[in-house]
């Protein structure tokens, strides 16, 4: 006997309910978060929160500046390129 066309589909229902929950709830918990933590940080660190946040973008800028340097000097491609160019000069 073959079951009814609407009970193939219940397990993909319930799954996009979840994942509409679960975004629902993330997209309004995760910017609570984000501000309670800064505030929190800015009062262990006794600094304006807006002071927080402007030193928080120069960290980033300068992790990604300092990432990018090294990842430049690391390049596979560039290394071999300058392994190469070794072997060469060495024969």
């Amino acid at each position: 006997m073959r079951r009814p066309a609407a009970h193939r589909h219940e397990p993909r229902e319930m799954t996009m309910i979840v994942l509409l929950l679960y975004r629902t709830l993330a997209d309004s918990l995760v910017p609570w978060v984000v501000t309670f933590a800064t505030r929190m940080l800015a009062r262990s660190l006794n600094m304006p929160e807006l002071l927080v946040h402007s030193t928080g973008d120069y960290v980033v800028a300068r992790v990604a500046a300092l990432e990018h340097s090294i990842g430049r000097s690391l390049c596979l491609f560039r290394l071999a390129r300058l392994l190469r160019a070794v072997w060469r000069g060495l024969r």
